[in-house]
């Protein structure tokens, strides 16, 4: 399904946006990583894939990523410590603590008493794992019925106590918000609601690290016309967003945003121009982006932002993995996950509809960019859905290199 978004403009960036999120505020926080022991040195590799670009009928595609930001396999290893850090430096205002002292665990006898709790799929919680443990603080994660046992214990690995509930992922996230509350935990989450958005926009704020890295990787080169952004909740796509957007102000790229069919969230928003719930299952092989309810403040970058809502299929998923991963002669194989590959299928359905297409300015122009959020964060899941290893796919592109 798709849906243009007569909302969106092409204005400079607004200044009560800018307040929320901005260039400058996302420096900040990417200096703040830099050197954190979970995050490899360096920025993400940004490919080239000339022969998938012909085989589309476009100029250009290129891919980031972020399957290789660090050892957790995912983006999501730039918001969990970035709000946590910042949530701390706000609890604890009298305390000197420095920001890479944090995140080196030089106050963990101070922060021991300190919890906080949060509801995932899977990568938002071992990112938060992650920093709890580097910084010495206590973790709570709850995971829902649908999260594989596999990711479950990668968060455990960090030291997290791991709570199960029935039902999807927004009955995980109620259940988090009640301990907390019974508790005097602290909700770090990646989703806004009434009265939560401090947090939110600081995981958000982290995401925009892609963007900055993005922009400096294409100094002297055309700039890509379109950006196909993978849904959940919106944090990831409001990060990048409002980067690019408030550097290339009415010059920015046309954003396109893809979602699983049953987890429609975002598209559904669009329909009734507010923040709104899927109508599907939420049950998706997507896991990353299986969420039910889309978070109001990053609507409010979206909505004027996001030209275009789509859904694709779990078929459509895996058949973006396996093409990745194959690679080709000029095409580096590429290992990436269910929610990893979303904007590339959004991409390849959309081309297959030649006049949504041609409506989008996709065509033998177009100079396309998506974002592989994830590697093979789920081992057995990625080898059942493929039908190889990972490692197997890892040794493919060591013999391509």
């Amino acid at each position: 399904m798709f849906v243009s978004n007569p909302k969106a403009g092409r204005q400079p960036y607004p200044q009560a946006l800018r307040t929320v999120m901005s260039i400058a505020k996302a420096e900040e926080s990417r200096q703040w990583l830099t050197g954190w022991s979970c995050l490899n040195a360096g920025a993400t590799p940004l490919y080239g894939l000339p022969d998938l670009a012909a085989e589309l009928g476009i100029a250009q595609l290129s891919v980031k990523d972020e399957s290789v930001r660090s050892v957790l396999g995912s983006f999501k290893a730039l918001g969990a410590p970035i709000a946590l850090v910042r949530l701390i430096l706000r609890t604890f205002p009298e305390q000197p603590f420095a920001p890479h002292g944090l995140l080196e665990g030089h106050y963990a006898d101070l922060l021991a008493g300190f919890t906080v709790v949060s509801a995932t799929d899977g990568n938002h919680g071992k990112g938060l794992a992650a920093a709890a443990h580097s910084i010495g603080c206590r973790c709570v994660i709850v995971l829902h019925a649908n999260v594989s046992i596999e990711r479950e214990q990668a968060i455990a690995a960090y030291g997290a106590q791991i709570v199960r509930v029935a039902g999807n992922y927004d009955k995980s996230v109620e259940h988090a918000a009640v301990l907390a509350a019974s508790n005097g935990w602290t909700v770090v989450s990646d989703t806004s609601y009434e009265g939560y958005e401090e947090i939110p926009r600081d995981v958000m704020q982290g995401y925009a690290t892609i963007a900055a890295e993005i922009i400096e990787a294409t100094v002297g080169q055309p700039p890509f016309t379109h950006v196909f952004l993978q849904g959940g909740v919106g944090g990831l796509a409001a990060g990048i967003v409002s980067y690019l957007w408030e550097h290339f102000g009415e010059q920015r790229p046309l954003f396109v945003m893809v979602e699983p069919e049953q987890a429609d969230c975002l598209y559904q928003s669009s329909m009734l121009g507010k923040p709104a719930r899927a109508v599907g299952s939420v049950d998706s092989v997507m896991a990353g982006l299986a969420c039910g309810e889309t978070s109001p403040l990053a609507w409010r970058f979206l909505e004027p932002s996001i030209d275009c809502f789509m859904t694709i299929s779990d078929d459509e998923a895996v058949a973006a993995m396996r093409r990745l991963s194959a690679g080709s002669v000029r095409d580096i194989p590429l290992i990436a996950g269910e929610s990893g590959v979303a904007g590339l299928a959004g991409l390849a359905r959309l081309v297959k509809d030649s006049g949504a297409a041609a409506s989008l300015g996709v065509g033998r122009n177009a100079r396309i960019l998506f974002i592989n959020t994830e590697g093979a964060t789920a081992p057995g899941v990625y080898a059942e859905l493929l039908g190889e290893t990972a490692a197997s796919v890892l040794a493919r592109q060591q013999c391509w290199a």
